[in-house]
């Protein structure tokens, strides 16, 4: 991940010694979608059952 991103024509990180750019994706694979339903299924199982859902990041308070 850069910033700005997508890097703009002339940025210094193009020619950058060491540095290899490559695309920002994350996900767009034929193995995506299954897992995601997977995860939600269980997501909302645990919710259902008043257990606490997995990989809460933050919660309002």
């Amino acid at each position: 991940v850069t910033d700005p991103e997508p890097l703009p024509a002339g940025h210094p990180l193009w020619s950058s010694p060491g540095v290899l750019i490559t695309p920002h994706v994350g996900g767009p694979s034929s193995a995506f979608a299954p897992r995601a339903k997977k995860i939600l299924r269980e997501q909302l199982r645990r919710f259902a059952d008043g257990d606490p859902v997995l990989n809460v990041v933050a919660t309002a308070t």
